[in-house]
């Protein structure tokens, strides 16, 4: 697709209109100069509006954020402000999506006191039409379900509308070009397919257990049992046929015996019989197949290439599958209440969904679950994932209203970018927090991070996070109080904070007043707040109290010891009864030395997560700090870049051979993306690199440091996967440990950032446009002054030998 250039500020797009009441209004592009207008006009929001605008709990933005939506384009991200006098009375905004340059997201925001006059239907007119003029033919929008008035905007546009399922928030696609419906169609009906696929797999209206077993000790036997236990409600078919009855219900010998096609077929028998009962259950009309047996890819190729062609009989017969070598699939909701599953631990209904790639990890996942008293909606084991990925039930739960925290323990990527795409739609509405095996992985901490996702270190801080998603909301800044009743364990959460990105402040003044006002005259009112061993539970509730009502305090952090204090149950009792009245802000406990002491920070849905040790809650707080710190900033574009000739680079690529390019060449193809060699003296920082290699499974990896010691002893060196969105490169840049030296905060001038993110963006273009690229590297890059940009003295590129067949990419 080819899209026209356009000036920086489009001034055909000002026009007059008149709103559905008569009243009378102008519409143009926002300008840089409009961003005190728009803090403005966003800080004239009512919550209610706030949250139809955020999709859920209100989170006010700082300034400097949106001040930041004062600065677009007019391209891939487009802004127009509809004014009342002065004043902007509305606003709409398209970002253009940059994996199909043929969808934006659009968004729409009402002030209060015009809302119910039209401003919607008339701003969708204006940005349906410049959208087209760009090359965009589908816009989404995601809505409310009570939100009635967006809604109804939409559906009375005159515009071909597809609506997704009916839930807590309604998908909306704009077909704004009728040509382009049929391909709008198509991808919401790939992403309909996938739900539908997986209802007989997670909402089965009846269960068979091939290989049920009459001893109890047995696989078959407790899956059986657990679906019974769990309070599956549908027919439960055991089929073994040496047994007329196991665990109470009439067994069958064969699938072929069953009264009726189950939905659901979980499979525990040898692996050399697998292929056939699955042959078997096609046969019957099973629409989903759980295999549980173990034999398979762990014992070697021939093992991995039996369940690939397991997998692809499935699908070819119509039938999902699970596994082989997992442990099973539990879902609580009302609708399902299925527990097909052989562990001994089955989950309490919560909040909280998981995936694990890892059967046995699972059995010890949902005990250590248990025993936290951490809640699930779903629990899914892919085991080998031969089929069902984690990608589809990400798609499962993202439309599931009882689940709103997901859980993932990634040890492959079936397909990485569309893990990256589905993570980045959802973790704006649902956090999702994966632990993956490997330590070095660069590849994979970027796929995270520039997908939203929190990557945990360990499986016990994976459910640490957990624990407070499920039950508190993330903090709105970084600013943490410390409550405690022993010194010592309030310095090691100082320190743990610190660790973690949190800051302890010292409290205003009002704050100070207030604790001193109320706590023992022993008691230290600065933060942390010492409340002295012979704290009471008035104390805490006090202290906690007046901490939460400072509006430069974000969470809190509250330590108890109970061998210092009686009455363990009030002190819980006070803190549940703080948070109860500040739900916008998080708190988190450390109940030192007082074993079983968590049980009692629950209270029906209000759950003070508690930790065992205060470094474990300060770290979660870390991790769910940083998500809304993601959260709040506005999503990054893949921008059209001035200066880029794709056809001369083609050809340029065309006519080398495989390996290094000569000098000459090299010059000439950075030069068709506005890279120019140069030579020029000392930079104002270190020189740094720039570099791109082909990682096997997730593409071209753009990597960024420092040279010398920075990257060679201290391993300072930022990564991102292909392709590189200007948020991707701002955030590259300034996450070097060594930023300090760029940016101006260890001294000096600081570097050209605005010029270094831009060179970053050409060379993501060039490996996205060009997958002949194997390997790139500029090097020394010089780091002029702001405004001189920078001076590439070196680069080698390096194509790769495609003659063997198959894609370079």
């Amino acid at each position: 697709m080819t899209t026209p250039p356009y000036p920086s500020y489009p001034d055909d797009l000002e026009r007059p209109g008149l709103v559905r009441t008569g009243r009378s209004t102008f519409l143009r592009p926002i300008r840089p100069e409009d961003a005190d207008r728009l803090v403005a006009f966003v800080g004239s929001l009512s919550r209610a509006t706030l949250a139809y605008r955020s999709l859920g709990p209100v989170v006010r933005a700082r300034d400097d954020v949106i001040r930041r939506g004062a600065h677009v384009d007019y391209l891939n991200e487009l802004a127009l402000v509809a004014l009342a006098g002065d004043e902007i009375a509305g606003l709409v905004r398209y970002v253009r999506d940059p994996e199909d340059p043929e969808h934006a997201e659009v968004t729409f925001t009402i002030r209060d006191d015009h809302q119910s006059e039209g401003f919607g239907r008339l701003l969708l007119e204006h940005i349906a039409a410049a959208a087209r003029a760009r090359g965009i033919r589908v816009l989404e929008a995601d809505v409310l379900a009570d939100n009635t008035r967006m809604i109804n905007v939409f559906l009375g546009s005159g515009y071909r509308i597809e609506t997704g399922p009916p839930g807590q928030i309604i998908h909306f696609e704009i077909a704004i070009d009728p040509q382009a419906l049929a391909v709008a169609r198509a991808e919401r009906r790939e992403h309909t397919a996938v739900r539908r696929s997986l209802r007989p797999l997670l909402e089965p209206r009846s269960v068979a257990v091939i290989g049920a077993n009459r001893d109890p000790l047995t696989i078959g036997h407790e899956i059986v049992a657990n679906l019974l236990r769990g309070g599956f409600d549908g027919s439960v078919f055991p089929v073994n046929p040496r047994a007329d009855e196991i665990a109470g219900v009439r067994a069958y010998a064969g699938v072929r015996d069953l009264p009726e096609a189950p939905d659901l077929a979980l499979v525990a028998v040898r692996a050399g019989a697998v292929p056939g009962v699955v042959r078997e259950c096609a046969e019957a009309g099973v629409k989903a197949v759980v295999v549980v047996s173990s034999g398979f890819g762990e014992t070697g190729t021939d093992g991995r290439a039996a369940e690939l062609d397991l997998a692809r009989f499935a699908r070819a017969s119509g039938m999902r599958l699970v596994g082989p070598n997992c442990m099973g699939v539990v879902n609580t909701t009302p609708a399902a209440r299925l527990a097909a599953t052989f562990s001994p631990a089955l989950p309490a209904p919560g909040r909280v969904a998981m995936s694990s790639q890892s059967g046995p990890l699972g059995l010890a996942v949902l005990d250590f679950a248990k025993r936290l008293r951490l809640g699930f909606s779903g629990f899914v084991s892919v085991g080998h994932a031969v089929d069902v990925s984690t990608n589809d039930l990400l798609q499962w739960w993202e439309e599931d209203p009882a689940t709103s925290v997901i859980l993932l323990h990634v040890e492959t990527f079936g397909n990485p970018r569309r893990f990256a795409r589905i993570a980045r739609r959802i973790a704006p509405r649902k956090p999702i927090v994966a632990v993956h095996p490997g330590h070095a992985d660069s590849a994979v901490s970027s796929l995270f991070a520039q997908s939203g996702v929190i990557r945990t270190r360990s499986l016990q801080e994976l459910f640490d996070v957990a624990l407070l998603l499920a039950h508190q909301p993330p903090p709105p800044g970084d600013r943490v109080a410390v409550i405690t009743n022993a010194g010592g364990p309030a310095a090691l959460t100082v320190g743990a904070c610190a660790a973690s990105g949190l800051r302890v402040p010292a409290l205003g003044e009002h704050t100070r007043q207030r604790l001193a006002s109320a706590l023992s005259p022993h008691a230290d009112v600065a933060n942390p707040i010492d409340l002295t061993p012979t704290a009471t539970a008035a104390q805490y509730r006090q202290a906690l109290d007046a901490v939460l009502a400072d509006d430069d305090i974000d969470a809190a952090v509250v330590l108890f010891m109970p061998p210092l204090a009686d009455k363990p149950d009030e002190v819980a009792s006070a803190i549940l009864d703080a948070a109860a009245a500040r739900p916008d802000k998080p708190v988190v406990a450390s109940f030192l030395g007082g074993a079983g002491v968590a049980d009692l920070l629950h209270r029906g849905d209000l759950v003070v997560p508690t930790y065992t040790f205060p470094e474990a809650a300060a770290a979660s707080l870390g991790h769910a700090a940083a998500y809304q710190a993601w959260r709040s900033t506005p999503a990054g574009v893949v921008p059209d870049l001035a200066g880029v000739d794709t056809e001369r680079a083609r050809s340029l690529i065309a006519a080398g051979a495989p390996g290094p390019l000569p000098a000459a060449v090299t010059a000439e193809l950075l030069a068709s993306y506005g890279i120019a060699l140069r030579e020029t003296g000392p930079g104002a920082g270190p020189d740094a690199f720039l570099s791109v290699g082909a990682d096997p499974v997730f593409g071209p990896v753009v990597s960024f440091g420092l040279t010398g010691d920075y990257a060679d002893l201290m391993a300072d060196v930022a990564h991102r996967v292909t392709p590189l969105s200007d948020r991707d490169a701002r955030e590259m840049v300034r996450s070097l440990r060594a930023a300090p030296l760029l940016d101006g905060r260890a001294g000096g001038p600081g570097v050209d950032l605005a010029a270094l993110e831009e060179t970053v963006l050409r060379i993501s273009a060039m490996v996205e446009d060009h997958p002949e690229i194997e390997a790139l590297e500029l090097r020394p890059v010089r780091l002029l002054p702001p405004g001189d940009g920078v001076a590439v003295a070196h680069a080698t590129i390096r194509l790769a030998d495609n003659t063997t067949g198959g894609s370079p990419a």
